[in-house]
């Protein structure tokens, strides 16, 4: 990868992590309009610890008060609201970690195709928009049980799926299950942490079969991902309860739209 790929790429990843656009759907696009090779490892492991690194400064007073008294409750059976919470995210991560490792082959080998892609990105914005405009709206995270959040969880194994968007999937099932906005989003955002902290373990022991590690590339684009992914969280929580999920779906319907006529047109 030369040092525009990696800055372009980097960017489109950090951005589209956090927002539920789908970060599968966007790396494909520069590849087929500029005829880009594939990004390759190296920059997967990078584009992972950015957006990891991200969340936990941005959260990171969230995070503290979540392993404090979520560890606490465990010495003490006495649990927090915080405490609760904690072991809600635990719970919640379950699901997608089984079912990446039992069937990460089959999806990388067959779910990848731009196609599959498409649809997903069509499909999933729509279910997006319908939970936004159908949903009550009046949940928050203190109220949130451990059914919701295995509910969420399942959501989220499903956005192993290329093309779903993991935080887009996750937001629709809080949206389903009559969560507000901003505490969908909150909750989706937590949830990413030992998500994205596990496939950035897992990429990395690949990432030392290497014979060369690009140490450079992979610094450059765990900065740009990091910082781009930090604004991302940032103004998305700031704006989400104004603005809705209605201006992502119909990016997400226009984007499927432009994938299919790449495919087919």
């Amino acid at each position: 990868m030369d040092t525009i790929q990696i800055v372009v790429l980097a960017l489109i990843q950090g951005l589209t992590e956090f927002l539920p656009i789908s970060s599968s759907a966007h790396l494909i696009l520069p590849a087929e309009v500029l005829g880009w090779p594939d990004q390759g490892l190296a920059f997967d492991v990078a584009v992972h610890f950015g957006s990891l690194i991200a969340v936990l400064v941005y959260f990171r007073r969230d995070v503290w008060v979540l392993l404090r008294d979520g560890l606490g409750g465990l010495v003490n059976n006495r649990y927090t609201d915080e405490g609760r919470l904690a072991w809600l995210i635990v719970l919640a991560t379950i699901p997608a970690g089984l079912v990446g490792l039992i069937f990460k082959g089959y999806i990388e080998t067959h779910l990848r195709s731009a196609a599959v892609i498409a649809a997903t990105t069509i499909g999933f914005g729509v279910l997006l928009w319908w939970a936004d405009i159908r949903g009550k709206r009046t949940g928050t995270l203190a109220q949130l049980n451990w059914k919701k959040a295995l509910a969420i969880g399942i959501a989220q194994a499903l956005a192993l799926i290329p093309g779903t968007s993991r935080s887009g999937i996750t937001m629709m099932a809080g949206l389903m299950l009559g969560m507000k906005r901003e505490d969908s989003a909150r909750f989706s955002f937590l949830m990413s942490i030992p998500v994205i902290a596990l496939s950035a373990m897992l990429l990395s022991f690949d990432l030392l079969s290497l014979e060369v590690v690009p140490w450079g590339d992979i610094l450059l684009g765990t900065v740009l991902s990091c910082i781009s992914a930090y604004l991302c969280i940032h103004f998305f929580l700031q704006f989400i309860s104004r603005i809705g999920m209605a201006p992502f779906a119909i990016y997400r319907l226009l984007l499927g739209a432009a994938l299919i006529w790449m495919i087919w047109g």
